[in-house]
């Protein structure tokens, strides 16, 4: 792949990153519908908003690329090039005003990540990575921890609407407290996930994410130095429905508890 065409995206992600999460930092604590799509899965017109300033962003600048959002779902474009995008990642938390959701958009080349970028909007933190090239927090590059110790390390997840991958991320959470030195559930997979990459989190495991959630923090943990892999310590993508993501040195005794999932 051309080397300027690249850069042309990472650029287009990270400026539609920002657009959008400034859209939604404007409305933040104000006035907006929210509905549901599940007894407990919100949405606002916020996301719609959101989604639909970072699809014509997307479209304006490669129009031949395919496309697979959280609200419109996926175009119907055969291409090389595949957008994965979440607008609002936390809309439970944005809609009860509580300031942690992200804006996470990733492309895909022949079906391998390629780019991602996640913009925190309260914190006006922008993490992007394209492989091969390092993982970045607002321009300056980020690694992941170097916690060896489970039982130093703090670790995070987050609960799936499906109710057996609920009944099982429980068990799982009464496991990781009396291992780890504890663990925190945001409601923001990827702000997990970035937290990961720059050495905030140690690791995060997590049950049932959307694509559009988890693939541009999987590039970042990779390229930030850590490891992504599923439950069985086999490599994984997006679409995967159990994934563990660590900074590398809790990978295995991690994958101890988790293998028995």
């Amino acid at each position: 792949m051309d080397t300027s065409y690249r850069q042309s995206i990472l650029d287009t992600a990270q400026q539609a990153a920002l657009d959008a999460g400034g859209l939604l930092r404007q409305r933040f604590r104000s006035d907006f519908r929210v509905s549901k799509k599940g007894p407990i899965d919100f949405v606002t017109e916020m996301d719609v908003k959101a989604e639909e300033l970072i699809l014509g962003r997307v479209r304006e600048a490669f129009p031949d690329h395919g496309i697979l959002a959280e609200e419109a779902g996926a175009n119907s474009h055969h291409s090389a090039f595949n957008w994965l995008i979440d607008p609002l990642d936390g809309t439970t938390n944005y809609a009860h005003g509580i300031p942690a959701f992200c804006v996470s958009i990733a492309v895909e080349h022949e079906g391998r990540l390629d780019t991602g970028v996640i913009y925190d909007p309260t914190a006006d933190e922008l993490f992007s990575a394209q492989r091969g090239g390092g993982a970045f927090l607002n321009g300056a590059p980020v690694r992941v921890s170097e916690q060896g110790q489970l039982q130093e390390s703090l670790l995070g997840t987050g609960f799936s609407y499906d109710a057996e991958a609920l009944r099982l991320n429980l068990r799982l959470f009464e496991e990781f407290m009396t291992r780890a030195a504890g663990v925190r559930r945001v409601g923001c997979a990827a702000r997990d996930l970035s937290y990961v990459a720059c050495g905030r989190l140690d690791a995060v495991w997590e049950f049932y994410l959307k694509p559009w959630d988890v693939a541009a923090g999987m590039l970042l943990i990779e390229e930030a130095g850590g490891r992504v892999t599923d439950f069985q310590g086999r490599p994984c993508e997006p679409r995967d429905k159990r994934i563990l993501l660590s900074n590398g040195r809790l990978h295995d005794s991690m994958l101890e508890v988790l293998r028995d999932f």
